[in-house]
């Protein structure tokens, strides 16, 4: 008796193919966003940084603080009388920065979002995602175009190539206008990024202009980094959306 052949959808061999790569592709597109539609997320506020900065290492600092900004972040965004969630906390769901993201969220009694990726030797998930909101990806590509999809504003905290990466993808979008709605810039701990990244150079040398230079704003304390990111997203939705339901920060649609 010859077997039947499964149906291509649940042929796994076939998925793990050369052949089935667009529909992986596919995949990690539609299945975050059928996540956020159900869990009513609308808005994000992305922290990068190191997934090798600890609580407990030379660094620490940067841990507590952005466990302090992503609960700041959270309290505020349940105080919005908003029927849908608004500016989630979105980490990229492993430890370091990550870690400190999803648990200060926690800490507030918030949902947090992590978009995690399968690393030969590090970026587990951490314990502190939301476990609705925690998202596998094989692609970084497809990653970094959820981390961007959603995001009113984005927190860099110290990190390596991957933060930077993700980094320069945000400001190359701003600086050529591929965003359909602002995302803003802060980065988090000014001697590190002036050290790290020499943007007055970049000028000198006419790689960037001048007005480039106001596509971030450099914060160095969570009440800071929270002043600013609440001044810059009114003024924001207030471009963008004229009339509110309720609250300016609650569009009508």
């Amino acid at each position: 008796m010859v077997k039947a052949a499964s149906v291509a959808h649940e042929d796994r061999e076939f998925l793990s193919s050369e052949e089935g790569r667009p529909l992986r592709v596919l995949a990690e597109y539609l299945k975050p966003m059928s996540a956020f539609h159900k869990a009513g997320i609308r808005d994000t506020v992305v922290f990068f940084g190191s997934a090798r900065l600890q609580e407990d290492g030379p660094l620490g600092h940067y841990y507590q603080d952005a466990r302090e900004l992503a609960r700041l972040v959270t309290e505020w965004s349940q105080s919005l009388p908003c029927h849908s969630q608004q500016f989630v906390v979105c980490s990229g769901g492993g430890g370091g920065i990550m870690e400190a993201a999803n648990r200060g969220a926690a800490d507030a009694g918030g949902r947090s979002i992590g978009l995690n990726i399968g690393l030969p030797h590090e970026q587990r998930p951490n314990a502190f995602i939301t476990p609705q909101l925690q998202l596998e990806f094989r692609y970084f590509f497809m990653r970094k175009l959820w981390f961007a999809h959603l995001a009113r504003a984005m927190i860099a905290f110290p990190g390596g190539l991957g933060t930077l990466d993700e980094l320069c993808e945000i400001l190359t979008l701003s600086q050529t206008r591929k965003l359909s709605r602002p995302i803003r810039v802060y980065l988090y701990g000014r001697s590190y990024w002036e050290e790290i990244i020499n943007f007055p150079a970049l000028v000198r040398h006419g790689m960037i202009s001048e007005k480039d230079l106001e596509l971030f704003q450099y914060v160095d304390t969570p009440a800071e980094a929270l002043r600013l990111l609440q001044d810059g997203l009114v003024e924001d939705l207030d471009d963008l959306a004229p009339a509110f339901a309720g609250s300016r920060f609650c569009d009508t649609e």
